[in-house]
């Protein structure tokens, strides 16, 4: 079948195209982009008023499968990449097993393109069970797919160990993802060590205790000469630090999560341990340094960190609930809200943000939309207005913060390799996938 997408502005950041042009897709590739007649299509898309991008990409999603099938599943999780706009999407390892050996990773791959609706991708864990005291076979599990190392949920805190993390990963070529938390420093609290978390008896989690493990993996980086990419950088003195290693030439990456973009540590007022986060939410004057960081591109990418957690977990008590968010379905609504309709962020840069960039970081082979390619495309309506329902989430959970409100800018159609995996235009035939549930 020959699908044309008609009259939308056509954005690759890669490529610097942003016009308003056609682009004809064929046997699941791009065919053409240029101004190919209708007639030349069995099936036509009308993209008036709508931008035209390459699928999304997300490097940092927890689909809980292997061991927390309850949370989110690779399919449930697909299902919630395709509703954001999402084609491709790097996995954590903190599952039960861990992603630490070659075993458990290709059973995560074949798992994804056997019940996955987008193109999956994995890191592996940099110590064995994440429990910080052995290093796993990187050059194995390199080979066998891992695109990064990361013990995402902690942080390696043996200097010994880590330097030779750094150096075997120097070596491959691959990036070291640094969940940034020194656990000596930071034992205990659910919030941000501030006035919100002193007003509801909580000992707080201190800035400080991130951006002591960015300045120390930098360090590592500048002497060891890996690439490090650092995950959801939240406080402003982090994204200062980052900035500087940049440029002095480290070769540092890093990325801002909508909620870091977008709230402050007082919406746990409001949600609950629904805004309970790791790391947390900060103040207002982090939000806007997350925010400066990503129109100055100290930081890079915009990744999700989408962390499902069933709405039991989250109605513990503030000290026992599990940190984080869903946040895959809202990350669109939230960067055009916040960002682009802003000014902070043109709509060319947003959609670079959400797609070639996060790719270039990882070295992944897609967010781009050119000739050739498959055909990962997202169709976003820029001025859609729209309440976030949690109910109507493709996610197997609900744990937003963002319940309720009013966003502008949402996908309204995903595709991948020339399938149409989610239609949310007005009159679609199938708005949501049959098999949502």
């Amino acid at each position: 079948m020959k699908t044309l997408i008609v009259n939308g502005t056509v954005i690759d950041p890669a490529s610097g195209l942003n016009r308003r042009t056609n682009v004809l897709v064929e046997d699941g590739r791009v065919a053409q982009i240029g101004n190919t007649p209708s007639s030349a299509a069995d099936r036509v898309i009308d993209a008036e008023g709508l931008l035209v991008v390459p699928g999304l990409v997300d490097i940092h999603v927890h689909f809980r499968e292997p061991g927390f099938t309850h949370k989110e599943t690779i399919h449930t999780g697909s299902l919630a990449a395709a509703a954001g706009g999402f084609t491709a999407v790097v996995c954590m390892p903190n599952t039960r097993p861990a992603i630490d050996t070659v075993e458990t990773l290709a059973q995560v791959l074949e798992t994804g393109r056997r019940d996955g609706l987008v193109k999956l991708f994995s890191s592996a864990a940099i110590t064995y069970g994440i429990e910080g005291s052995r290093l796993t076979d990187m050059e194995s599990l390199h080979q066998a797919g891992a695109v990064t190392f990361t013990d995402d949920g902690k942080t390696v805190m043996d200097p010994h160990l880590l330097y030779e993390a750094f150096r075997r990963a120097a070596e491959l070529d691959v990036p070291i993802s640094s969940h940034c938390e020194d656990h000596r420093l930071v034992d205990r609290g659910a919030l941000n060590r501030g006035a919100t978390s002193r007003r509801l008896g909580d000992p707080g989690i201190p800035a400080l205790g991130e951006e002591l493990i960015i300045a120390r993996d930098i360090l590592f980086a500048e002497e060891t000469g890996a690439r490090l990419h650092i995950q959801h950088v939240s406080t402003a003195r982090g994204v200062q630090l980052i900035r500087e290693a940049k440029a002095r030439g480290v070769r540092v990456t890093a990325e801002g999560a909508p909620h870091h973009f977008t709230l402050t540590d007082e919406q746990a007022l409001i949600s609950g341990t629904l805004a309970k986060v790791n790391p947390p939410l900060r103040t207002a004057r982090d939000v806007e340094a997350v925010a400066q960081g990503l129109r100055d591109g100290t930081l890079d990418a915009i990744a999700t960190d989408h962390a499902p957690h069933t709405l039991e977990e989250k109605s513990l008590p503030l000290d026992r609930a599990p940190f984080g968010m869903v946040g895959l379905e809202t990350a669109v609504g939230l960067t055009f809200t916040r960002l682009v309709h802003t000014g902070l962020l043109t709509a060319e840069q947003a959609i670079a943000k959400l797609t070639s960039a996060p790719a270039a970081v990882m070295g992944l082979p897609v967010g781009r939309l050119a000739a050739g390619l498959d055909a990962d495309i997202a169709i976003i309506d820029p001025q859609k207005e729209w309440v976030v329902d949690p109910q109507t989430f493709l996610s197997r959970s609900r744990n937003t913060p963002f319940g309720g409100m009013r966003l502008t800018g949402k996908t309204v159609l995903t595709m991948v390799r020339g399938d149409i995996i989610y239609d949310d235009r007005e009159g679609a035939d199938n708005p949501w996938p049959a098999d949502a549930d």
